[in-house]
């Protein structure tokens, strides 16, 4: 071989590295993420879908968050005051917040914001209750001026989960609360490339260069959001569960958000493999009824579904894992501060003969029951299946229709009677800030058909009850208050807590920097290059 044919081969065997080099290093920058659904909402005031939620926190910020300790920090806000009769807040935002469009964040586009999230969240509806109104003294300032105190304000707008106060441009969030936006433009640590979004295939996002983080270290929605790669990739296609395993295995993709349980074990032993520690509370299966519509209009035929409606059933068939399920009687979490079991007897201390006395007391008519069943869920799917059994067993007639979670999301939302696309019952998951509070757990909220979440359950008393625990401000209060409203939901019925399970995460080895988020949070992780 000839010296200058040795060094064109050479020549490109170095460059044949160096591209390889660069591949290694171009997917080192790019983190690819199978989600737990499909993203077709992209509305995250408009719904509590979790996907939405977490397409939120990919590019909108808060003015405060909760950490991994439930504690309320500030994220936006620098600082605050206080007036002494607690009826004025005055908040100032920190320096450096803009929007992806360059424009600066200003007070009026959190009132804006502020304003959309009250009409749709139970939370939000809770505080606005409160609120006299709202002002922008200067462009980093905003104002809240209470009619009366309450003992929720932080609570509320640190909120971490669905539906959270995310901050939005004002002509964006001045979008009627009953419609969703059609812009998707807010100031957080991701940019969301709308051009190359395709529902049921995939999303992208795009570090944001102009994002300027807290100094604090990561902790639940709180701390800094540092970004360490270019660009995260949703794989929305990818549904099948033994699909996205093997995907995982040969590095197709980096992290499963929701393991299906089936694969759990498997994958704990796999040495390529890992199965971070990311939340310290887990997730509260639920079984929600439509108030509207008979046969759920009546509390005694709902009483019976209570009693049908066991929990173990519900947790050996989803989960299957027994580490990663327990029973708990509690509407508001077990070992949370409000984890009352007050009321509870109807469906822990009952048995089907129990249940089938109560429909036959109940006088239902043999309406069939509308339950939605999600096909592409895999952490809930299974639920619909042992519910219609129980309530079969019970006596209810039941016609299990199955569609995809997306359209479920869409159709739950209509209040149309059941015969004419209507629904009478679904089944979803909640995570513990969602619910552990008698305030931001959207069941507990019975305006009716005014209340801000599907189901639209109508109590005046339980509405009562509620607003006097908007208003109390110590403990014993808020506990013995917390009891009654947990008793009054068992007794009308409001929806059947089915258990609590722990939702694990799947990903590579080369995945690092997490930190305790109880959600889908991706920033402040770290994706080394391939060996």
């Amino acid at each position: 071989m000839t010296k200058s044919r040795r060094s064109f081969f050479l020549s490109a065997a170095v460059a044949a590295s160096l591209l390889g080099a660069g591949a290694a290093w171009a997917q080192a920058n790019v983190l690819r993420i199978v989600p737990h659904s499909n993203l077709a909402i992209l509305d995250p005031i408009w719904t509590t879908a979790y996907m939405s939620r977490n397409h939120g926190y990919m590019i909108y910020d808060t003015l405060f968050g909760t950490d991994a300790e439930a504690k309320v920090k500030p994220q936006m806000v620098e600082t605050w005051t206080e007036s002494p009769d607690k009826r004025l807040w005055t908040f100032k935002l920190r320096k450096g917040l803009e929007f992806h469009d360059g424009k600066p964040v200003t007070g009026e586009d959190v009132i804006a914001s502020l304003q959309r999230w009250g009409k749709r969240d139970a939370m939000g509806s809770a505080l606005m209750q409160f609120v006299l109104r709202m002002d922008s003294p200067t462009p980093d300032t905003f104002r809240i001026f209470l009619n009366e105190a309450n003992g929720f304000m932080l609570e509320a707008l640190g909120k971490p989960s669905s539906n959270v106060p995310f901050i939005m441009p004002k002509r964006i969030a001045e979008t009627d609360a009953f419609k969703q936006i059609e812009e998707h433009i807010g100031s957080g640590p991701f940019i969301f490339r709308k051009d190359e979004f395709k529902p049921g295939d995939k999303a992208v996002y795009v570090k944001n260069p102009r994002y300027v983080p807290r100094s604090e270290p990561p902790s639940g929605t709180t701390g800094g959001k540092h970004v360490y790669v270019d660009r995260v990739e949703w794989n929305l296609a990818l549904r099948d569960a033994q699909a996205q395993v093997s995907a995982l295995k040969k590095g197709e993709v980096d992290i499963i958000e929701a393991l299906p349980f089936d694969f759990y074990d498997a994958v704990k032993s796999d040495p390529t493999l890992q199965v971070p520690s990311y939340a310290t509370r887990g997730l509260q299966y639920i079984a929600r009824f439509n108030h509207l519509h008979k046969p759920f209009d009546n509390a005694k035929v709902r009483q019976a579904a209570l009693a049908a409606l066991t929990q173990e059933p519900f947790l050996k068939a989803q989960v299957g894992v027994k580490a990663l399920y327990r029973p708990c009687a509690s509407m508001f979490i077990c070992g949370t501060p409000y984890g009352s079991t007050a009321g509870s007897d109807i469906q822990f201390k009952s048995n089907m003969k129990k249940a089938q006395d109560l429909l036959k007391a109940s006088g239902y008519d043999g309406t069939p029951i509308v339950l939605m069943k999600p096909t592409d869920l895999a952490s809930i799917q299974k639920l619909p299946d042992v519910g219609a059994q129980l309530l079969r067993q019970a006596g209810f007639k039941v016609d299990l229709q199955a569609m995809d979670w997306q359209t479920l999301v869409g159709r739950r939302a209509k209040k149309d009677p059941p015969d004419k696309g209507g629904w009478h019952m679904f089944m979803t998951a909640w995570q513990t800030f969602d619910v552990w509070s008698p305030i931001s757990n959207p069941m507990m909220d019975t305006r009716g058909d005014k209340s801000g979440w599907f189901g639209w359950a109508l109590d005046d008393k339980m509405q009562a009850i509620r607003n006097e625990f908007m208003r109390a401000t110590d403990e014993a209060t808020k506990k013995k208050l917390a009891d009654q409203l947990h008793a009054r939901a068992f007794e009308i019925g409001t929806h059947a807590p089915l258990g609590e399970y722990d939702q694990p995460m799947a990903a590579t080895k080369n995945i690092s920097g997490w930190f305790v988020t109880n959600g889908n949070i991706y920033w402040n992780l770290k994706k080394s290059a391939p060996n």
